[in-house]
């Protein structure tokens, strides 16, 4: 499947709507949003709230849906067992959830003390723990990192919706492969993309791989980086600095040096479709089953439209099997 990135930082939710709507009309089979309550910069100026849009994106559209959540701090497990259980109980085999340890950058928001990379993950053990017992009809009860006294989803579908795990390094993706349904990642170098799909296979874990790939197109090269580096330049940081910065002003004045050129690898930048089609045959080539589509610009219909009709033809696009 190749879908699109809704990018809840950069664009305003009812243009996002009108985004995913283009991109079914187009070609596109698939959708996914992030899930923030900051941008990554002010220059980006946007962070709507994801679960009232991916109610309205499943209405809008006929398309699967998946969104990036970091249960634990900002959002209790319960809170997000009910939410995916409503959407899948309403739109049956359409949504899918990567569960993560998080950012600062959001999480920050309680008060509450940031925890380690090893804390975190041990608390989204928990929490993947209790929404699963949750969506099984179970009334849970719960206390350790997280805390739960006398919890029960009440509207569940028929069948849970898929819990995959967002994972940007081998280590995580191998400690994932215990409890995880699938495994969603971003772009990186081709190895270190190959490191982390191995780390997840080879302890066992199943289910499909999706990535999520930066692109910035425009129609010269030149207005294609300028888009690049306006809009992202504050994403090119390695992960620690992306989880732990806690604020967006931390953000861009990390990025006030960060090169124009620094931005051709983190971001496919060109405004050759063909190339575009050559790196995304490449890394669809790596094995992964699903790959979802960020143009890091905020003008989204150009974009779209130049994809559906030279792209998305050159690729081997399939839909999602309705559930029997």
């Amino acid at each position: 499947m190749i879908g699109v990135h809704a990018s809840h930082e950069q664009v305003h939710p009812s243009k996002l709507i009108e985004a995913v709507q283009l991109a079914e009309q187009v070609g596109f089979t698939a959708g996914m949003c992030s899930d923030h309550l900051s941008p990554w910069s002010e220059r980006q100026g946007q962070s709507a709230f994801a679960w009232s849009w991916l109610g309205a994106a499943l209405q809008a559209t006929s398309l699967p849906f998946g969104v990036v959540n970091a249960p634990g701090q900002r959002y209790h497990p319960v809170i997000i067992a009910q939410a995916m259980a409503t959407l899948t109980a309403m739109y049956p085999g359409r949504f899918w959830t990567a569960l993560g340890t998080g950012e600062a950058s959001n999480e920050h928001v309680t008060g509450q003390v940031w925890p380690r990379k090893e804390v975190r993950n041990a608390r989204l053990g928990e929490c993947v723990d209790v929404i699963r017992r949750l969506h099984a009809g179970e009334e849970v009860s719960h206390d350790g990192l997280v805390t739960v006294d006398r919890a029960r989803v009440w509207t569940l579908p028929e069948v849970p919706p898929p819990l995959i795990a967002a994972a940007v390094s081998p280590a995580t993706a191998s400690w994932a492969a215990s409890w995880a349904d699938g495994l969603a990642t971003v772009l990186q170098p081709h190895d270190d993309l190959r490191k982390t799909v191995d780390a997840y296979r080879s302890a066992g874990g199943r289910g499909p791989l999706v990535l999520q790939v930066h692109l910035s197109w425009a129609e010269d090269d030149e207005t294609a980086l300028d888009i690049a580096h306006d809009q992202w330049r504050s994403n090119v940081f390695a992960p620690d600095v992306n989880w732990n910065l806690d604020h967006v002003s931390l953000f861009d004045e990390a990025s006030k040096h960060v090169p124009r050129e620094a931005m051709q690898g983190p971001v496919l930048v060109s405004a050759d479709p063909a190339r575009h089609v050559t790196w995304l045959q490449d890394l669809i080539a790596l094995g992964f089953d699903e790959v979802y589509l960020h143009h890091v610009g905020q003008e989204q219909t150009r974009w779209l439209e130049v994809f559906g009709e030279k792209v998305l033809p050159q690729l081997d696009v399939t839909a999602k099997v309705p559930p029997a």
